[in-house]
């Protein structure tokens, strides 16, 4: 069985954990980056926002080693059994595959929980600021980014204008993408800052008039 790239120019690539069979990622390939892939023996995929190769870890060295490929039945969708050096998500987390929409759909259907919506950004912000105390040694794409005001900076402006772009142009699962890679830049800046996401909160609720932060809580907190 052989890629019909004619036919199929761009093919989903599941990037797949070669020791506990955990899923982690899905990219795209296109022959350009397939056959990068098999040359080199990392993976390399087509990014179809910035319209570029771009290999898996080539800016926070989370890299992935590829030790078998496998093809489908209908020659259109490759899995990639990898060891991942580092994490697979740009959120810090190993796998992108970690929100639950059976359970997401069940609390929806009894109550809208803001705790329970805000805990992934509280929990993100907090594994930024264990980045920020991390020794220099320790490499990550977050480190990095607090290490370098004028990098994180150019990423914040960069990731702005890829949401712009999304809403202008693209779909709504690109909108959503771009805008979590917006929020999670965002999130570096309030860490380097030291200013809790908790400080835009209060400052949300007091522009809407939302109930349960009161202008006292908000003093004390800040």
């Amino acid at each position: 069985m052989k890629i019909d790239w004619e036919k199929n120019p761009l093919i989903p690539a599941i990037a797949q954990d070669a020791q506990t069979n955990e899923v982690l990622m899905l990219a795209y390939m296109n022959e350009e980056a397939y056959r990068l892939t098999l040359s080199t023996g990392y993976a390399h995929y087509f990014s179809r926002s910035r319209q570029r190769i771009w290999k898996k870890g080539e800016s926070s060295n989370h890299t992935q080693e590829v030790e078998d490929l496998l093809l489908d039945c209908d020659g259109d969708t490759v899995v990639l059994k990898i060891k991942q050096n580092g994490v697979a998500c740009h959120t810090g987390r190993k796998s992108c595959f970690f929100t639950s929409v059976i359970q997401e759909k069940t609390i929806l259907e009894q109550a809208v929980d803001t705790t329970v919506l805000y805990g992934v950004v509280d929990t993100l912000y907090h594994t930024i600021l264990e980045r920020k105390q991390a020794p220099k040694e320790q490499k990550s794409w977050t480190k990095r980014l607090l290490d370098d005001p004028a990098l994180m900076l150019s990423k914040i402006r960069e990731e702005a204008d890829e949401v712009c772009v999304a809403i202008e142009q693209e779909s709504d699962e690109q909108v959503i993408y771009e805008s979590a890679d917006l929020l999670y830049h965002t999130l570096v800046g309030l860490g380097y800052r030291d200013i809790s996401p908790d400080r835009v909160k209060q400052e949300l609720a007091r522009r809407f008039g939302m109930s349960g932060i009161s202008e006292k809580e908000s003093r004390t907190k800040k």
